[in-house]
């Protein structure tokens, strides 16, 4: 298994069998942005999509999110998932980290409703937001860290 490497730009992604949400990171891995929701077209454009895509961002890895069930649990979409980051860690080179992406697509549609989008703009955006709340998590689970424990009781 290829690691992550400690610095540079990641690509967050909220997987789906039609569209694909992305976010992306800034090299020293402080904030997701969201980047564009892909729509899937063949094998092969959607790898030739995803190898540019990685190229033009100068990634080093991918975060997909992990369908999990409310108790954790891994089902059949999350194996879905895990297929995916595979097949995108075959496609690309880099290497595939998962996060748990429960909730994410319902709290990107709140914050479309909270920004009072209609219905058709929510729907264009709440997939690149979910990918940016998956990609926020991560980064904010890797800076938790960094940290002993103690420290982290006292500032959090």
């Amino acid at each position: 298994m290829q690691l992550i490497p400690p610095r540079g730009r990641l690509i967050g992604v909220d997987f789906g069998t039609v569209r694909i949400g992305l976010a992306v990171c800034d090299p020293d891995r402080r904030i997701a942005s969201p980047l564009e929701t892909y729509t899937r077209r063949s094998p092969a454009a959607d790898a030739a999509a995803f190898r540019r895509l990685a190229e033009q961002e100068q990634a080093v890895g991918w975060v997909v999110g992990l369908a999990v069930h409310m108790t954790g649990e891994e089902g059949s979409k999350a194996r879905e998932c895990r297929a995916f980051g595979e097949w995108l860690r075959q496609q690309t080179g880099l290497p595939v980290a998962f996060q748990d992406e429960r909730c994410t697509t319902a709290e990107a549609e709140a914050y479309l409703l909270a920004a009072g989008l209609t219905s058709k703009r929510r729907k264009d955006r709440r997939d690149r937001i979910a990918a940016q709340l998956i990609l926020q998590s991560f980064l904010d689970a890797d800076k938790r860290s960094m940290f002993p424990k103690e420290t982290q009781k006292r500032d959090g």
